[in-house]
């Protein structure tokens, strides 16, 4: 009977042989294959060895490159003879010769390489080959998996142990990432003969934070591990240790135990192989660099996290731009002029002025409490909610209560808004309510200003609350600022904040400056006490004037 098996040869030149024990026989990049490829340029899947009435096929999985057997590219299956070389579309990669092997010569190949492995340690050539592969691999691919594999190869080299694991520590627990042999093949972990436990002891019990003792490893205080399953000839276990890198692109390893994220466990049940100081030199090397990749792949994650967060942001703060109104009268008995200046985060402001019906205007002001999307998506809903109830066709006690109780059922009290809400007639009779919002100041022509405190509970605090409506008389050339916390407690570098006592004195001031001049008055003062420092909320401000004919 005849069977089937793959010569290996790697972009760096090392043999290796592989035997084609299952069918089919998957080849690919990603791990879990038959054979992995440590090459970025090879597909994932990219080609499958089968078996029909005794011959032996080999398909392109709809790979990349393609697959080439004696030079020419297949199209689809294609029948494998003994000696045929196969490569898979691009250079320096790796090359197979496909062999058939009589039963007796593939159990005497089995015997010399047997040993081969008992006659002494790995040459100090496979050993820099090893090494070399893992470097290219590192400059080469981009899948921490793929780095990680050539690690464990590479320690199984300098070695010559049969198999290696590299687990990572996952809590309380170690989870296998990378599991091979020394073919390069994928192994289960049912081939691990020490219980993951015991290893996790080791590495704890551990006193130098680069080296595990193994003689730490017995069966003696595990009454469910049996002896022989912990007969290993050979057996080396190195600590996988956070690492940072300091400005000098120097490597600084972190010495606390607290800090290990995993370990390369190395076994095998053929001769026992001593270790000389240069071997575990090359070891802790190699351990070391499998912590920068895993490293790297943690600062990379937070990395795209803090940028799908600023995306985030971005959007949210787009949505607050786009609930200001998009223009405010000018001329007319009712004008208005209106600025919003977002800060670095995203808060929940929200203001609207429309015209209800002629001679009426309808203004709200909001505030969401707290920051970030959920406020800025929480003010949307407030705008959407008034849309939909209507300043002129409902009272403004009604009005309040309705979203209240809107928002109560939706956010149940976690979330809230301060709001002002009021409605000027052309007779300058305004009609207002103010939900624990900022004390809108109503500018007089004379100079005085008053305060319009508030009349009930922020919405959406406690269901069933009341907001009482009260009535105030507009005089010609009286103005309204309705404004959000974001402008009294602006800070300065110093951190004092704005404050009323200064937005008083600017509005007495400048009472006779326009609408859209007096805006720009108060936001040039506020920018220039805070003196460029970030701010933590957003500043915003409504003002109105009543000038009728």
């Amino acid at each position: 009977m005849n069977h089937a098996a793959l010569l290996v040869i790697n972009p760096s030149g090392n043999r290796t042989r592989a035997a084609i024990t299952r069918l089919p026989f998957e080849i690919g990049r990603q791990a879990g294959n038959d054979l992995v490829l440590r090459d970025n340029r090879a597909s994932r899947h990219h080609a499958r060895i089968s078996e029909s009435n005794g011959e032996f096929f080999i398909e392109d999985l709809q790979s990349r490159h393609g697959v080439l057997v004696n030079g020419a590219r297949i199209d689809g299956r294609q029948r494998l003879a003994d000696g045929d070389a196969i490569e898979f579309g691009v250079q320096d990669s790796y090359r197979l010769v496909f062999t058939l092997e009589e039963a007796a010569i593939q159990k005497l190949m089995e015997q010399m390489s047997t040993t081969a492995v008992r006659s002494g340690a790995p040459s100090n050539l496979s050993k820099l080959r090893a090494l070399v592969e893992v470097a290219r691999t590192v400059q080469n691919s981009l899948s921490t998996e793929a780095v990680l594999s050539a690690v464990v190869d590479a320690a199984l080299t300098v070695t010559g142990s049969q198999r290696g694991f590299l687990f990572l520590l996952q809590g309380e627990e170690l989870q296998v990432s990378v599991a091979r042999d020394d073919r390069g093949m994928t192994v289960p972990l049912s081939e691990l003969h020490v219980p993951t436990r015991l290893i996790l002891r080791a590495l704890r019990d551990r006193r130098d934070p680069l080296s595990v003792r193994l003689d730490s490893l017995s069966a003696e205080d595990d009454p469910d591990v049996s002896t022989a399953q912990l007969a290993l000839n050979s057996a080396v276990c190195v600590p996988l240790v956070r690492v940072r890198t300091g400005s000098s692109e120097e490597t600084l390893v972190m010495s606390a135990k607290a800090d290990t994220l995993g370990v390369i466990f190395l076994e095998s049940r053929l001769g026992k192989t001593d270790l000389t100081i240069g071997d575990r030199e090359l070891l802790q090397t190699l351990a070391i660099e499998a912590s920068t990749i895993l490293e790297n792949a943690r600062l990379l994650e937070q990395e795209r996290l803090r940028q799908k967060m600023e995306e985030e942001l971005k959007i949210a703060r787009e949505i607050q731009q786009n609930l200001m109104p998009r223009k405010l009268p000018s001329t007319g008995w009712f004008r208005a002029a209106a600025s919003s200046i977002p800060s670095h985060q995203v808060g929940g402001d929200y203001c609207d002025v429309s015209e209800l019906e002629p001679g009426v205007w309808g203004f709200v002001v909001a505030d969401v409490s707290g920051k970030g999307v959920s406020s800025a998506l929480l003010a949307s809903l407030l705008q959407g909610a008034f849309l939909a109830g209507g300043y002129a066709d409902m009272r403004i006690d009604q009005l309040m209560a309705h979203v209240n109780q809107f928002l109560v059922e939706r956010t149940e009290g976690e979330k809230y808004a301060t709001l002002f809400c009021g409605v000027l007639t052309e007779d300058g009779r305004l009609r207002w309510s103010n939900a624990g919002h900022c004390p809108p100041m109503l500018i007089r022509v004379d100079g005085d200003i008053h305060k319009l405190e508030a009349t009930g509970l922020p919405i959406g605090m406690l269901p069933g609350a009341e907001f009482e409506v009260r009535h105030t008389q507009l005089q010609p050339g009286d103005k309204l600022l309705v404004y959000t916390d974001g402008v009294s407690e602006a800070q300065n570098r110093a951190g004092q904040f704005f404050e009323t006592h200064r937005m008083e004195a600017l509005l007495r001031a400048n009472a006779a400056q326009s609408c859209e001049q007096l805006i720009q008055t108060l936001i040039r003062a506020v920018e220039s006490f805070t003196e460029d420092v970030p701010q933590g909320d957003d500043i915003t401000a409504v003002l109105m004037q009543y000038r009728p004919n």
